[in-house]
């Protein structure tokens, strides 16, 4: 009988174990938006951004990610997400959330000093997004005296 216990225990253990890993897989495959009227919230597994539209610098789009160091984060394929360091400016996190290395990455600078470069799985998404953030920092760009 006793046997039956531990193996109805290690059963659940091992099940658990997997529903853990699947729920932190869904988390990191992709980057999640959320699109508000003044900002965007960025979320990719323990990586979460607020990018207020008012605080944007700059929007580009750059086809290849600069050498960086990095401190915290994980690429798979062709992800790549965490925060890294510029050797150059190593005070300052450089964001990278990427789902595809192979297609273009917007660049975003805000906070005067705070880069992120971020693409998704489907282009379309990605230029949408691109396209927001450009017309949001006109926008806010026009604003200011």
């Amino acid at each position: 009988m006793a046997r039956t216990k531990r193996s109805v225990f290690w059963n659940l253990l091992l099940v658990a174990c997997l529903v853990v890993c699947a729920l932190a897989f869904t988390a990191h495959y992709r980057n999640w938006t959320r699109l508000e009227p003044h900002r965007m919230q960025l979320l990719s597994g323990i990586y979460y951004l607020d990018l207020p539209y008012a605080e944007i610098n700059s929007v580009g789009w750059v086809p290849k990610l600069p050498q960086l160091e990095r401190q915290s984060g994980f690429s798979a394929g062709a992800l790549e997400k965490g925060v890294f360091r510029d050797s150059l400016q190593p005070a300052r996190p450089v964001y990278i959330l990427v789902d595809d290395l192979r297609q273009d990455k917007i660049a975003v600078r805000y906070r005067d000093s705070l880069t992120l470069y971020l693409n998704f799985a489907d282009s379309a998404e990605t230029h949408s997004v691109y396209n927001l953030l450009q017309a949001k920092h006109e926008e806010y760009r026009t604003r200011e005296p």
